[in-house]
């Protein structure tokens, strides 16, 4: 075939190319602009102290460059709690049970390293022993002898594999949709956690966080839609930003974890409380309910309509449960 015949027509047109510069130069401008809106510098750490700490807060040295933040409420010689939050979450979580039960316990809350105001280890160690031990340093600290411990989420997996190790400091255990039963995966995972687990998008979230990812996140951790208020979305965005926190998430992510085992959780012979939000979407009800079937004295509550948070979704309900089961420990 001769080429005289069929002259070459050029595929992209001179007029073409200049409109797709233009295109691409807006798409780029569009991306700039987007980052620069999504850009979440640290905050400030002053400012955030001042915000989210108070009278109620003290910081312990627990370790060279280690300074947790704590609050100890409540009647001394009242029988003492240790609460421990969940992931990405604070002490603030505890906040209205505090305000239920703290005429009559001695409430113990912390922000664990790498959460909240005591900001990351300074060895970037997220291990679970080192949260564990740091549970451990901070009742030593407060000279809590037998008390009871309970945690949501991942503090509730922290609390059983504390009193795993101390069972004679553990009065009672409590697991608030508890992480760290073999194979509890959610059934709708936030979006914030699917950022993190993303190889592309994890390196991201260490600059752009924001809001309205946190906001996103919360939503779809809890059923009960009216407390994610604006005050609430800020809080938890806004201690993800103080120095370190985001850094520390991100690296707790590429530590190992340990599932339980049945034999482990039969050796928990502490009275038992088990929290659970019917509708939790990221730790399934049918977790607690293999909590409940393997730890020996153990008690499930389900909560209808109620997320993976039940003691900010249904604070009433769910601190009265407490108390009840509080008074009939042994002295």
């Amino acid at each position: 075939m001769r080429a005289g015949l069929f002259p070459r027509i050029p595929l992209i047109t001179a007029a073409v190319k200049r409109w797709l510069k233009r295109i691409g130069l807006a798409v780029l401008l569009l991306l700039a602009g987007g980052i620069a809106l999504a850009w979440t510098p640290e905050g400030d750490r002053t400012a955030l102290e001042a915000e989210y700490g108070g009278a109620a807060s003290r910081f312990l040295a627990l370790a060279p460059g280690l300074r947790v933040h704590v609050r100890d409420q409540g009647p001394r010689g009242a029988p003492a709690l240790l609460l421990v939050h969940g992931s990405n979450a604070s002490l603030h979580t505890w906040e209205p049970w505090i305000a239920r039960l703290g005429d009559r316990y001695r409430v113990v809350t912390l922000d664990l390293p790498g959460h909240g105001l005591t900001g990351a280890h300074p060895s970037g160690d997220y291990s679970e022993a080192m949260f564990v031990a740091t549970i451990g340093a901070v009742a030593d600290r407060l000279r809590l002898d037998r008390f009871v411990i309970g945690g949501n989420s991942m503090g509730g997996e922290l609390a059983w594999k504390y009193a795993l190790e101390q069972p004679q400091r553990v009065r009672g255990l409590l697991l608030v949709d508890a992480s760290g039963a073999p194979g509890a995966y959610p059934t709708k995972v936030p979006i914030g956690f699917r950022i993190i687990q993303s190889p592309v998008l994890k390196p991201i979230v260490r600059h752009l966080t924001p809001r309205s990812i946190i906001e996103q996140s919360l939503k779809d951790s809890l059923a009960v839609q009216d407390v994610v208020t604006p005050a609430m979305v800020d809080r938890y965005w806004e201690l993800l930003t103080y120095p370190g926190n985001r850094d520390a998430t991100l690296d707790r992510s590429g530590f190992p974890r340990r599932d339980a085992t049945v034999a482990e959780m039969r050796r928990l012979r502490m009275p038992t409380l088990i929290q659970w939000g019917a509708d939790d979407r990221l730790i399934p009800l049918r977790w607690g309910e293999w909590y409940a079937r393997h730890i020996p004295d153990a008690r499930l509550i389900a909560y209808p309509r109620t997320g993976h948070i039940p003691m900010e979704e249904r604070p009433d309900a769910t601190a009265r449960d407490v108390a009840a089961w509080l008074a009939t420990l042994p002295a």
